[in-house]
């Protein structure tokens, strides 16, 4: 390739930018992304209610009738469900979050480290919905399930909606969190930090990780524990095997310059 003489001639996404104005693009992204948690917590707030009712559903439907969730404090009713607004505000934003981070990183990146970022970052939102979704349709009725049916006879069990609310979220976020699994499994190959024969070889050392991880974040019973623990460690093969082919993709020797549009 030919010596650049004047660093004006690159095109400007490959220009190096002073520290202030990393500093002022940084600050624009951040700002964006907060202007959309906001407009999509003014979207989701009217519904917040309805929300709460859609999310205390595996529960409900398994309390005797007559049987209601109750509020042990009085400012429960309304920072529940704004708290679930926010949370759902958060979540719904996530697409553009992440894609205001992609714009910020992107101009940096080089061809072969583009093409595999932006597939990464998509993914990874896509498993946390997954993750989210698995625990509300397959895990909560099977827990809540079996929560419900071994309390002592005559206790009347009302759920305390914070109470409730909180418990729900943790479950999302450790669901959605570890079916990132296979994101860090190919980031850990890629960056040279373990190579998938390692991996591989540590199988059974993670089989047990998974169930200890499963045991901390889930509550004490073998039901949530395995259903959390199981996924894991399908989710680390999948890692192994897309590591593999994230691997191939790197050693190919394409152009090393940064990524132009």
């Amino acid at each position: 390739m030919n010596a650049k003489p004047d660093g004006n001639q690159l095109p400007p996404e490959q220009q190096e930018m002073p520290l202030i104005e990393h500093l002022l693009e940084l600050r624009n992204r951040l700002l964006k992304m907060v202007l959309a948690v906001l407009v999509c917590f003014a979207a989701i707030y009217p519904f917040a209610n309805e929300l709460y009712l859609w999310l205390s559903e595996p529960i409900r439907s398994l309390l005797p009738v007559g049987q209601t969730m109750i509020a042990t404090d009085v400012t429960s009713p309304f920072f529940a469900p704004l708290k679930l607004a926010l949370v759902l505000a958060v979540f719904a934003a996530i697409p553009i979050i992440l894609y205001q981070l992609w714009s910020f990183i992107a101009p940096g990146l080089y061809a072969h480290e583009k093409r595999l970022a932006f597939p990464l970052l998509f993914t990874s939102v896509i498993l946390f919905y997954a993750g989210a979704a698995f625990a509300y349709y397959v895990v909560f009725p099977l827990v809540f399930g079996f929560f419900t049916a071994i309390g002592p006879e005559g206790i009347v069990e009302l759920p305390d909606i914070t109470s409730y609310l909180n418990f729900v979220l943790k479950m999302f976020f450790a669901f959605g969190v570890a079916f990132e699994i296979p994101i860090a499994t190919v980031l850990l190959i890629l960056t040279g930090a373990t190579t998938p024969a390692d991996l591989a070889a540590k199988r059974p050392y993670v089989v047990v990780g998974c169930f200890i991880i499963g045991m901390l974040l889930t509550p004490p019973d073998i039901i949530s524990q395995t259903l959390l623990a199981v996924p894991m460690w399908i989710l680390f093969e999948i890692g192994i095997l897309f590591g593999r082919l994230a691997k191939r993709e790197v050693a190919d020797p394409d152009s090393d310059e940064p990524a132009g549009e």
